[in-house]
C-alpha cells in the first residue's frame, strides 16, 4: 500500500514540478510579460481565497517533499528480505529465496508430488514454510504431506542452521491422470 501511495505522490509532485517549470520558462522565453506577472502576484496578495490555495499546495509540495527527501536517506529497506546471523567470524545472510528453493528441493524427493510452490515467512519463533503442492493421487495424502513436512524441517534446519517452526502443506489438487488407451486389433 504504501508503494502506491509514493507513487500518487511522486505523480502529483512531477505534475507541479512541470507546472512550475512550464510557468519558469515562460517567464524566461517573454511568454509572460514582467507586467502580467506582476498582475498576477497583485492578485495572489490581493485575493484571499487565492493565497489560502497557494499556502495549500505549498504546504502538500512541502510533505511531498519532505516525504521523498525521507525516502532517498533512509537505510536498509530496499535490501532483498534475507535472515541474518551474526557468528564469532562475521555476519551471515540468507536470502528467503534461498530458503524456499531448499523447501522446494526437500519437497520434491518426497514420491508423489507432481509440482511445488514454497513460500518462507520469518516469525520470532523461526521459520514459517508454506508449501502448496499437487498430487498424483496414487500415495496417501496424510502420509505424503508428513513426510514432506519432516523432510523439509529436517533439511532447512541442516543446511541453513535456522530452526523451522511450522511447514504448513496445502495440497491444492490432484494432477490428472494420464489414461493411455490400447487399441484393439481385430
Amino acid at each position: 500500500m504504501a508503494k502506491v501511495a509514493d507513487r500518487l505522490l511522486l505523480f502529483i509532485y512531477s505534475l507541479a514540478i512541470i507546472v512550475v517549470s512550464v510557468y519558469a520558462l515562460m517567464l524566461a522565453f517573454g511568454g509572460i510579460t514582467d507586467k502580467e506577472a506582476g498582475e498576477q502576484l497583485q492578485y495572489m496578495y490581493r485575493n484571499s481565497a487565492m493565497q489560502y490555495t497557494w499556502i495549500a499546495c505549498s504546504l502538500v509540495l512541502l510533505l511531498i517533499s519532505v516525504r521523498f527527501f525521507y525516502l532517498s536517506v533512509r537505510r536498509g529497506r530496499g535490501q532483498t528480505p534475507s535472515i541474518d546471523q551474526r557468528t564469532d567470524y562475521g555476519d551471515i545472510r540468507i536470502s528467503l529465496d534461498t530458503v524456499e528453493n531448499l523447501s522446494l528441493r526437500a519437497a520434491n524427493r518426497i514420491r508423489g508430488v507432481k509440482e511445488l510452490k514454497s513460500r518462507v515467512k520469518v516469525s520470532s519463533a523461526g521459520l514459517e514454510v508454506i508449501i502448496r503442492m499437487i498430487v498424483d493421487g496414487e500415495s496417501p495424502i496424510p502420509a505424503m504431506t508428513e513426510e514432506i513436512q519432516a523432510s523439509v524441517k529436517s533439511y532447512i534446519e541442516e543446511i541453513t542452521g535456522i530452526p523451522v517452526a511450522v511447514v504448513s502443506v496445502f495440497v491444492a489438487n490432484v494432477a490428472p491422470s494420464q489414461v493411455t488407451f490400447k487399441s484393439r486389433v481385430e
